[in-house]
């Protein structure tokens, strides 16, 4: 007997998001899907057993995402720390049915086979626990932005994610003087800020 076929489902979105969820979705499907749309500059894609949801950001999402991505690299810059960055790769497991690409990622020192911070905006809640996909994944430390705010979730040794309030890995970085200078629509202005109240 043949598989099922794959069931869509549209989910509620943020303005100017667009999200698509397929249901029944073999790992050899998502793979030849990610393969074959990889020319489209800004699809994301997340696959969590069986279950693939495609998205397109919004503006907003965009926005803010680079403009943290910013902050964190002129915090970085201006500490002399050797922070590393993946841009849009692709993290997948077969053995663990597990894909996605993070919204940005970057690791302390040499790039492994996966970051040691991935980040995630959100501006609308997906149909797929993301920390479930980077569970399996075993990724570190997964920041996810939310709202003006940040939750910061490191990986345990039982193999969970736990909330914590500063980075293993930037153990220094004040998250809240960060977050204070996320201006989306003025990033340059942000970062340069920034950078002055690093320095002072």
């Amino acid at each position: 007997m043949g598989q099922p076929a794959p069931r869509a489902v549209t989910p509620d979105l943020a303005p100017g998001e667009q999200r698509f969820v397929i249901h029944g979705v073999t790992w050899k499907q998502y793979e030849a899907m990610r393969a074959a749309t990889d020319h489209i500059r800004g699809l994301r894609m997340t696959y969590l057993e069986g279950v693939l949801e495609l998205m397109t950001a919004s503006r907003d999402h965009e926005w803010v995402k680079t403009c943290l991505a910013r902050l964190l690299e002129i915090y970085a810059l201006e500490r002399d720390l050797p922070l590393n960055g993946y841009g849009g790769t692709t993290f997948r497991k077969r053995a663990k049915e597990r894909g996605l690409e993070p919204d940005e990622c970057y690791s302390l020192g040499p790039m492994g086979d996966v970051p040691d911070i991935a980040l995630e905006v959100v501006f609308s809640r997906g149909a797929i626990d993301k920390l479930e996909v980077y569970r399996g994944l075993e990724v570190p430390e997964v920041w996810i932005w939310k709202a003006g705010r940040m939750t910061l979730w490191r990986l345990g040794k039982a193999g969970r994610y736990h909330s914590v309030k500063r980075s293993r890995f930037l153990p220094d970085l004040d998250i809240e003087q960060l977050l204070s200078f996320v201006r989306p629509d003025d990033q340059t202005g942000a970062v340069r800020a920034y950078r002055d109240a690093l320095r002072g």
